[in-house]
């Protein structure tokens, strides 16, 4: 089984314990492409793609989910995102140097971690919590424990090849007794990062959970794709109003800006940028000579 860029869900027969695990390899490395991020701060957002991806899978939705965390540290910004059609994106910023191998709070300092679930047809929703644990997985498991009231464990995991991640849940009014959900998750914690990463979906589920009745689902495949255009740009610009755009048309010459995510380059001369404003444009009627 290729378990590439995929996302694969398995089932714990009659204990009412899904999971999702998923490899992200090529969309990961995609996005390392696009920024130059140090060592220490390519370990949580790769964490934090694979967590989004497997927080998506979990929710049946027509949009994206967006997992952020602010901080005062030297982290202060990581944003990742996935779709429902299995698509992901991410970045983050920082200053100063960061500890290779801190914890949360030394890596992030005092912050927040928001989950927003945006949705093309309706209101989003968007959950807020404060950052605490000693990494990621435990920032999560706090927000579903405070927020979701669902019993959530995840393990994640990244290198310079693959972010990897394995969700546990206990699944509602489902038949589950709280001696099944103790058992997978000792067992599940067991994994080590280097397993995470490099063993394949079958390899390493049978490695933890063997001796359970397991149903493994066909996997589904994962990639990244930026969500920019030339048409969303171009209302980014008009958001800045026809005298901030001509300001900087005589000071640079050209409007330019880059996507964040994919680092893609929109640029917009003079030509463009009245183009973009002719709709707001009110010309007084001409004059008839007496």
């Amino acid at each position: 089984m290729n378990d590439t860029d995929s996302l694969s869900r398995f089932l714990f027969e009659h204990a009412g314990i899904r999971g999702n695990l998923v490899h992200l390899d090529s969309s990961w490395r995609a996005i390392l492409e696009t920024h130059v991020y140090p060592e220490a701060v390519q370990g949580p957002l790769g964490e934090a793609l694979a967590a989004v991806s497997l927080l998506a899978a979990t929710i049946k939705f027509d949009g994206s989910l967006i997992l952020q965390i602010q901080g005062s540290g030297p982290i202060r910004t990581l944003v990742a995102q996935a779709t429902n059609t299995r698509t992901v994106r991410g970045l983050a910023h920082w200053e100063g140097e960061v500890p290779l191998h801190g914890q949360l709070p030394e890596q992030f300092g005092d912050g927040r971690l928001v989950l927003t679930v945006q949705r093309r047809q309706g209101e989003p929703y968007q959950g807020v919590v404060p950052l605490q644990g000693e990494d990621l997985s435990q920032a999560i498991e706090g927000y579903f424990a405070a927020s979701e009231q669902l019993q959530t464990r995840l393990w994640l995991a990244a290198s310079e090849q693959r972010a990897a991640g394995l969700l546990l849940q206990r699944m509602p009014d489902a038949h589950s007794t709280e001696e099944d959900w103790e058992r997978v998750n000792l067992l599940a914690e067991t994994l080590t990062a280097s397993e995470l990463t490099d063993l394949s979906t079958g390899a390493l589920l049978y490695r933890l959970f063997n001796e359970e009745t397991v149903r493994l689902f066909e996997p589904e495949p994962l990639a990244f794709r930026c969500g920019c255009s030339r048409g969303r740009i171009e209302d980014m610009v008009k958001m800045l109003g026809e005298d901030e755009v001509d300001r900087i048309l005589i000071e640079q010459g050209m409007v330019d800006i880059t996507c964040e995510f994919c680092n893609r380059a929109y640029r917009f001369d003079p030509v463009d940028t009245r183009q973009l404003f002719a709709e707001h444009t009110r010309h007084a009627p001409p004059t008839v000579p007496q």
